[in-house]
């Protein structure tokens, strides 16, 4: 493996002066204090990547990094110590009542006046983002543990503006010690009193239409794909594609995979019908329009949920959708015939319009040299005319993806025998874990995904118990776990299966969906060496249920059930071979 590189870089990175700031500054700081995980990877793009893309532009697309202020963690530490918060925010208290305390507290007078001078000159949109000193680090990523709040930053006084945007940087520092957060750095033997947070203050990459603002295209690209289909390798990687904000994709919901080795190959949908279904559907953007209901401890107070319908009215289909020909049975690329849309990104993976694909090789490719490790990328894709179609790649993340690839002693033909509870061709992990003798599953004979966030709660409960006791296990369940789109799967948190070991995600005949890859949740049981299995229905492998159904129950309830193995059951991994099997 390559050295990591330090991403603590320096130039054209100024502190901020409220007597000399103009507006134009792409990164400037706040405070003497630690910037930060996230910050440091804004920091290595807006030195590494930025220059490389104006000695080597391309035609028709600038990248860029949105404007940034970084308040360090200087003023997290006052913000806790000015306002006794300390004992609210380690204790055990709902995340409702931590997010109220710290909405009723004093920010630093340093801060207001500096915060008052950025705010009376920024009227764009933002996005109020954590970037603690543990998030994304290459052993302990943090990736969607801690909350992010849009604000559209267009109220007509100055006032209203900056106690909306105080108001996102407090519930930014609340989020440090909700219940979620402190569960997961529990399980990253990580205490909550060594955590800081910074909070970056950034424009977020988007137009205006009407009411809603939001970005054309929002992406993750990852340079290793662990599930690679059809002539695809796992050096090609995987993009995610969505319309509108990329809290689409980091929540885990339908979103369109392609790898860029192949930008013309389509996820192996078995149907038409398939497609129609298992595709985006719903976007999300900032509410421009009237107010919401006060609500400053709600991470989507000022984001709306659109339709497709609505992006048809703003005209901001056209490169990105498909048209479904239902006389002919057929998909065509574009929306210049009339029928339902879908969002396949074709006319941007596969048309020369503009060099979308050619772009975000080139950016991944100069990102894994600067950080010297595989990386994901966050990113969004503006488009306008000028008058000719000009498209701005906006790079807003860039974190570390550390693989382990030690070979492990496995074969095709231990997937099968009598003693074998499952298997897989699709997994996440390496080596053998041999320590496990608790089991929690979801009953088949039960499951119903209405009831999704109910079987979250169940889960939630015997993962505490687990939690306690200090042991871990293997959790099996339908559909993608930690999805909010509660229709495709568990929409837990990682507080709620944070004794995990191992995780299976299984599909049931009736509900065939494409199971996760490429979003936060993902990428922290990939980086935290979580074993993974991925099962369908459909494949040659069958979970043993009668074997479970046979152990020693130690809870039951509607949905879940926890049962206790007689011996440890034996889990082997080799991502690499794409071989796994747990034996009983």
């Amino acid at each position: 493996m390559p050295e990591r590189k330090n991403l603590s870089v320096h130039e054209n990175i100024f502190r901020f002066n409220r007597d000399t700031f103009g507006g134009t500054e792409t990164f400037t700081y706040l405070g003497d204090g630690e910037r930060g995980g996230k910050a440091q990877g804004l920091a290595l793009i807006q030195e590494s990547i930025i220059p490389f893309f104006r000695d080597h532009p391309f035609p028709s697309i600038t990248v860029y990094v949105p404007k940034l202020l970084v308040i360090t963690t200087h003023f997290f530490d006052l913000f806790l110590k000015n306002n006794d918060l300390y004992e609210i925010a380690l204790s055990g208290r709902g995340d409702d009542r931590i997010a109220h305390r710290f909405q009723k507290a004093e920010l630093p007078s340093d801060l207001v006046g500096d915060l008052r001078a950025f705010n009376s000159i920024i009227h764009s949109p933002l996005a109020v983002r954590s970037s603690s000193l543990l998030e994304d680090q290459a052993h302990s990523p943090f990736a969607g543990v801690y909350e992010t709040k849009m604000i559209p930053n267009n109220q007509p006084d100055p006032d209203s503006r900056f106690n909306r945007l105080v108001e996102a940087v407090k519930f930014v520092w609340a989020s440090t010690f909700f219940r979620n957060a402190k569960a997961y750095r529990a399980s990253v033997n990580q205490k909550s009193e060594n955590e800081k947070m910074a909070v970056i203050i950034q424009e977020i990459a988007g137009q205006r239409h009407g009411d809603r603002f939001y970005p054309n295209v929002s992406g993750v690209a990852r340079s290793f794909n662990f599930f690679p289909f059809g002539h695809a390798a796992v050096e090609d990687g995987i993009v995610n594609l969505a319309l509108g904000l990329g809290k689409t994709i980091m929540d885990g919901n339908r979103v369109w995979s392609y790898s860029p080795a192949s930008p013309g190959t389509d996820p192996p949908f078995s149907t038409t019908g398939d497609l129609l279904k298992q595709t985006q559907k719903y976007f999300w953007a900032v509410n421009m329009g009237k107010p919401p209901a006060f609500d400053p401890i709600r991470e989507t107070e000022y984001l709306i949920q659109c339709s497709l319908t609505d992006a048809e009215y703003d005209n901001t289909l056209s490169l990105i959708a498909s048209t479904y020909d239902a006389e002919n049975d057929m998909i065509k690329i574009g929306t210049g015939t009339p029928g339902p849309r879908i969002l396949t990104f074709s006319p941007l993976r596969q048309t020369p319009v503009i060099p979308f694909n050619d772009v975000l090789s080139s950016v991944v490719k100069q990102c894994e040299e600067a950080v010297g490790e595989k990386v994901e990328i966050e990113f969004a894709v503006n488009f306008e005319r000028r008058p000719e179609l000009h498209a701005a790649f906006s790079l807003l993340q860039v974190r570390p993806i550390v693989l382990n690839r030690e070979s492990t002693v496995i074969q095709k033909k231990d997937l099968s025998g009598e003693n074998v509870l499952l298997a897989s061709e699709r997994v996440l992990g390496y080596g053998v874990i041999d320590s496990l003798k608790d089991i929690v599953y979801i009953r088949p004979e039960n499951f119903d995904i209405r009831y999704s966030r109910e079987i979250a709660e169940e889960i939630e409960i015997v993962n505490s118990r687990l939690v306690k006791a200090g042991r871990r296990y293997l959790l099996i369940g339908f559909g993608r776990w930690g999805s909010t789109e509660a229709w495709l799967g568990i929409p837990v948190n990682w507080g709620q299966i944070s004794g995990a070991r191992v995780i299976v995600e299984a599909t049931l005949p009736e509900k065939e969906i494409d199971l996760s890859q490429g979003y936060h949740f993902f990428h922290n049981i990939s980086s935290l060496g979580i074993g993974y299995f991925s099962l369908k229905h459909t494949d040659p492998y069958r979970i043993d249920w009668d074997w479970l159904d046979k152990q020693r129950p130690v809870s039951e309830t509607r949905f879940v059930r926890h049962v206790q193995s007689g011996s440890c059951i034996r889990v082997i991994l080799d991502a690499g071979k794409k071989m796994g099997v747990i034996l009983t």
